[in-house]
């Protein structure tokens, strides 16, 4: 069974295959950086696809090694919805403005805004009922 580092290795390689494959649908993209973004994003999705159906089949996370409140935020982004864990992964972890997650993610600028929005509200909710 291959660990977290391992898979998400494997998926940055494959959406670069798939990439250069497709490489002539690059001319109607926005940017470069936003279609190697939603090809590493759509890869990841049909490998999240084959590896759970639902909920309940997810893994469970544990600490490995990390400070509490760090599992502890882990665990309520992993309870997000889809949408909304990819929007704040977009923005807070590849760095990528509203535009580029509204291409990446397929959706408006302000849905990407409202998504984040709702997805904050939740984590900082969780965190506030786990450490009032």
């Amino acid at each position: 069974m291959l660990g977290d580092r391992e898979r998400g290795r494997d998926a940055v390689q494959e959406a670069f295959a798939r990439a250069l494959r497709s490489r002539g649908d690059l001319r109607r993209a926005a940017s470069l950086h936003a279609w190697l973004w939603r090809t590493l994003v759509n890869v990841c999705g049909v490998e999240a696809r084959h590896s759970f159906s639902s909920l309940d089949e997810a893994p469970e996370l544990v600490p490995d090694g990390e400070p509490p409140d760090m599992f502890e935020v882990r665990t309520v982004i992993a309870a997000l919805q889809e949408r909304q864990r990819l929007v704040l992964f977009l923005r807070h972890y590849a760095d990528l403005d509203y535009e580029n997650i509204a291409e990446i993610v397929g959706i408006e600028r302000g849905t990407v805004a409202a998504t984040l929005r709702a997805a904050r509200g939740k984590v900082r909710d969780a965190m506030t009922e786990v450490h009032p």
